[in-house]
């Protein structure tokens, strides 16, 4: 346990439970309106699915995976400056975006014009190759698109643009396959996104890792102003009263929850239902693998390359390794590791021209890592109020109106973050 004891008196406070970026999003607002805070976390580290660590096999500190934000996404900021580490992101000045196709070779960079009116679709020489200006007016649909609806329901567009950008961009973003997507979902991606202009969709990343981008300036944050962090810590149990939460069962201790304390549950959905008595959740999972390399990327070698035609899907450049991404991977998942790492390692090569043998490599693969993105598992994402008035819900899982994301894992803490004040009377 690190941090520091909380505050004497009978002062309300909050146990955040869960440590990912939910839990530390809703963590960190909580303290900054002086609420005592005590975070417990199940994992020997905080982060969740956003992590860092030290791999034998690279020798060096890697992300569990490639966690692409963009620059329009209003929350990350709003956290990044809150936990000071509002220049941990780096990324280039304009929306650009690297692209092969490994079957013809094609190579082409996708150029959007920084405002929302969308004039670079015009351009041959800013459009993906072999597209027309109307061909992305058949995406316009899915901006009103409604909850039932599904991707491949409202738009029928299956031809280069589809192939070479939009398909990508969907699979990347909702982690499943984009036929069978909510398109109401898809469509509020648009709306943020592609929708305002390339000012909005900037590539970022996490610099120089993920951990200390999001999650060590958080922890800081926390134990500075007298945050409790019960690291290695399973909540084993919660004593649900008629219209209170009562208790936290933990290894060690029963931890008294008084009506005027908060409780923020910010665990993966299957631990949240385990909890709570008839909670519903969603129930159907997505994977991604990602595979990592211990060499540089050869000199001019884009930080981010979007590969068609291959199981490679996203290529990420960094000083000391060549990362890349597979989306909706279950396809994938459970085949052996040596082999995943030579077929991936086959489109890199062929990617960014590499000659070179195969070089350590490491593979992390995330069996459970979204909730599939369809409109029937939408519809079971729960709303973070429950009726305990003094417990609510946080998590990427939880109807945030966005895909499961970076973005919408700190909204949901933004959110339960804003109902825990309200009934402290904050």
């Amino acid at each position: 346990m690190t941090g520091k004891a909380p505050r004497a008196g009978s002062a309300p406070k909050a146990y955040v439970i869960g440590a990912g970026l939910a839990g530390l999003s809703a963590a960190t607002i909580l303290a900054s309106r002086g609420v005592s805070v005590e975070v417990i976390e199940a994992a020997g580290q905080a982060g969740g699915r956003c992590r860092s660590y030290f791999d034998a096999a690279l020798d060096g500190v890697i992300d569990n995976g490639n966690h692409l934000v963009l620059s329009g996404n209003r929350a990350v900021q709003d956290y990044l400056q809150r936990i000071g580490a509002k220049n941990a992101l780096a990324g280039p000045p304009r929306a650009e975006f690297a692209f092969v196709d490994l079957q013809d070779g094609a190579r082409w960079i996708l150029r959007p014009n920084e405002g929302s009116l969308p004039y670079w679709i015009t351009s041959e020489k800013r459009r993906v190759p072999g597209t027309k200006a109307v061909d992305y007016l058949h995406y316009a649909p899915l901006m009103w698109a409604g909850h039932k609806a599904r991707v491949g329901g409202v738009v029928h567009e299956r031809g280069i643009l589809w192939q070479r950008l939009m398909r990508p961009f969907l699979l990347a973003a909702l982690n499943t396959e984009p036929e069978e997507s909510s398109a109401h979902l898809a469509g509020r991606l648009l709306r943020e996104t592609l929708a305002k202009g390339g000012r909005f969709y900037r590539p970022r990343v996490a610099h120089p890792t993920l951990a200390a981008a999001f999650v060590t300036p958080a922890l800081k944050y926390l134990n500075d102003r007298q945050g409790v962090q019960r690291l290695g810590t399973r909540l084993r149990g919660l004593a649900l009263g008629p219209r209170e939460a009562m208790m936290l069962e933990i290894a060690d201790a029963s931890l008294p929850v008084g009506p005027r304390d908060a409780v923020v549950l910010a665990v993966p959905p299957w631990a949240a239902s385990d909890l709570i008595p008839g909670l519903t959740v969603p129930d159907d999972f997505r994977a991604i693998v990602n595979a990592h390399f211990k060499m540089a990327a050869p000199q001019g070698a884009p930080a981010m390359l979007g590969v068609i035609g291959g199981t490679a899907e996203w290529i990420f450049a960094f000083d000391d390794r060549i990362s890349v991404t597979v989306s909706s991977a279950d396809a994938i998942v459970d085949q052996d590791r040596e082999d995943l790492a030579s077929r991936i390692w086959a489109d890199v090569a062929k990617a960014l021209n590499i000659t070179e043998p195969m070089p350590p490599w490491q593979i992390v693969k995330e069996k459970r890592a979204t909730f599939a993105v369809t409109p029937q598992q939408d519809a079971r994402r729960p709303q973070p109020k429950t009726r305990w008035r003094n417990l609510f819900l946080a998590g990427d899982w939880t109807q945030t109106g966005l895909p499961p994301t970076i973005e919408g894992a700190l909204r949901s803490g933004e959110t339960a973050a804003a109902l825990a004040l309200r009934h402290l009377g904050l």
